[in-house]
């Protein structure tokens, strides 16, 4: 998924129930079919950068480096759900997000949780 693809990003798929909690409550869940991630590397372009740059000296929210952190994100939760799609999950459990600085200027995020059929 492109930064691009996000800005214009069909919806998430609705048949997949994604929390962070452990369960769902009035459904029982009927069989764990494992982890998914949905894993991207991301750095600023250059004109984010030299904005952030200059935007660090004085402090506070750095808009052009938030919307590169969003913009990972959510390209990382439509994979992890791309994933457990592919596993016939329609739900996520125990959903995360994870992020590490991959080298200097880039950063992985990860999503990830437990892909289950849930049923009534």
């Amino acid at each position: 998924m492109s930064e691009a693809g996000y800005r214009g990003a069909p919806a998430a798929p609705s048949t997949v129930l994604v929390t962070t909690s452990n369960e769902v409550v009035g459904y029982r869940i009927a069989a764990y079919l494992g982890v998914v991630r949905g894993v991207v590397v991301r750095s600023p372009s250059i004109g984010q950068g030299l904005v952030g740059a200059f935007k660090s000296i004085g402090g506070g929210n750095i808009e052009e480096w938030a919307q590169v952190c969003d913009a990972a994100r959510q390209d990382a939760y439509l994979r992890m759900l791309h994933h457990a799609e592919q596993l016939g999950a329609n739900a996520i459990i125990a959903m995360r997000y994870d992020a590490t600085e991959f080298m200097q200027g880039a950063t992985e995020v990860l999503a990830y949780g437990t892909a289950v059929r849930l049923e009534r």
